[in-house]
């Protein structure tokens, strides 16, 4: 492993100790661009527009929080196609974070990513998978069978290969492109609009509470928007990733955009502000205006082909940091090997699919997603600050080298550092305001964090002299 501090402008991915010589670039742009989308939209797309309307009163309103929260997406589509640029390397944060400030900060990602973010998400959706699930098909089984019986499903898709893995990821993506682009096109074509969208403005005059009305409407907009960087993870197994990763990235985040604030303006047509406040299935209840209760049935298998792209896509990038942990011996030896027909880190993925089981079974996943937000936009922001000391590195070794032989990075963040200091600062907002909202849960969540500092010192003590 280099050691903390290394420069990051000349790796190509394909130093990362062993990772590349058992891991097999096999997935493409289009491929990787359906990674970038699919972690992005799950269910809440068609479930928690209500959420937002409950704080913001007025369609403009609704509308400006969907696209503001879709450029702050975009503007970390960009951050992290520069660290893609600068390290293409498999475990994408926990990667840059190792190598911008100390090896134990990426390991705490990684830490966390498996006992909260990831499992607990995933966790959920698998649930909300199973329920909508039972409902289209009126089986007689529980939510939980159905639930650990779709994780093993996926899990040994995964385990096949990377690139089997990411063309079934691509075939659910597609389809929930295609069920979005549905209701975008029903809503449009066959709702009457009794509703204004470009006015009233504003439902009050400019004030202080207005602008904390906002900002709570922000949370879960940018909760919604989140995902994009789980690419990243799979750095190590996407051909030319200097090249493809970045590209996936800024495209994909801008189709998001464009199916987010398309369907919100679907909702505010249909339901106006008010009624889409009242309601907690505002896509069911668009679909049932159009085509009655056909419509509703059509929406709820959308969703239930949303939610199980989202976990295709969450088995298939993830336990690449977990994989690239135990490559660096701060994790259990066995997560790192890779199967030598399929080429992928089985251990690693029946190790996050047995984990999210356990968290899906114990019913325990909604007071795990209380501190998500707090631990995933903590790690966003840490890792955007990446860009400003992998810069300063490039200032001092300017200094030294010929200009003919530098290197330089085809994505650099537009507008750095202002750009990047706002996206650190409202990523760190979130975080402030979770923990104010939830102060159990999320210094439960900190616990959590903070454990992984005896843990990592455990590890880091087993290494032997000179691996490290």
């Amino acid at each position: 492993m280099q050691s903390s501090g290394q420069v990051t402008q000349e790796s190509t991915g394909s130093d990362h100790g062993s990772a590349a010589n058992k891991l097999v670039r096999q997935v493409g742009l289009f491929d990787a661009t359906m990674v970038v989308m699919g972690g992005i939209v799950g269910a809440g797309i068609f479930i928690n527009a209500y959420v937002v309307a409950r704080q913001v009163h007025t369609p403009v309103l609704i509308l400006s929080a969907w696209a503001a929260g879709g450029l702050l997406a975009l503007l970390g589509a960009f951050i992290y196609a520069e660290l893609a640029d600068r390290m293409p390397d498999v475990g994408g944060q926990y990667a840059h974070l190792r190598e911008a400030y100390h090896p134990v900060l990426g390991f705490l990602y990684g830490w966390v990513l498996l006992l909260v973010i990831q499992t607990g998400g995933m966790a959920a959706v698998t649930v909300t998978f199973a329920r909508y699930f039972l409902e289209l098909t009126g089986l007689q089984f529980s939510d939980r069978a159905i639930a650990v019986a779709a994780l093993t499903l996926l899990t040994l898709v995964n385990c096949l290969g990377v690139r089997l893995g990411s063309r079934v990821q691509s075939a659910l993506m597609v389809l929930k492109i295609g069920a979005i682009a549905g209701l975008i096109v029903v809503g449009l074509w066959l709702i009457r609009a009794p509703h204004p969208v470009l006015h009233p403005v504003l439902d009050q005059p400019v004030s202080f509470d207005l602008l904390t009305s906002f900002g709570a409407a922000m949370v879960p907009v940018l909760f919604s928007y989140g995902g994009w960087q789980t690419a990243n993870f799979i750095a190590g197994e996407i051909k030319d990733p200097r090249v493809n990763l970045p590209r996936a990235l800024l495209i994909g985040v801008a189709g998001v955009i464009v199916l987010y604030v398309a369907v919100n303006l679907v909702y505010v047509r249909a339901l106006g502000a008010s009624d889409l406040a009242s309601t907690t299935v505002p896509a069911t209840t668009a679909m049932r205006l159009a085509l009655g209760e056909r419509g509703a049935t059509l929406i709820a298998f959308g969703i239930t082909i949303s939610t199980l792209g989202f976990l295709s896509q969450s088995i298939l990038t993830a336990p690449r940091v977990y994989f690239a942990m135990a490559e660096d011996g701060v994790f259990f030896r066995s997560v790192a090997s890779v199967n030598a027909r399929t080429h992928v880190p089985v251990v690693a993925i029946v190790l996050q699919s047995t984990w999210t089981a356990v968290v899906a079974l114990s019913g325990r996943y909604e007071q795990i997603l209380n501190y998500v937000v707090s631990m995933d936009f903590l790690f966003f922001g840490l890792t955007a600050t990446c860009v400003f000391v992998f810069r300063h590195r490039d200032r001092v070794r300017s200094s030294s080298i010929p200009a003919g032989d530098q290197q330089h990075t085809r994505y650099r963040v537009p507008g750095h550092p202002f750009t990047t200091g706002t996206f650190v600062l409202i990523s760190w907002l979130v975080v402030v305001n979770t923990i104010y909202k939830y102060p159990a849960n999320s210094l439960l969540g900190m616990v959590i964090l903070l454990l992984g500092v005896p843990v990592y010192a455990f590890w880091h003590h087993r290494l032997k002299p000179g691996t490290h």
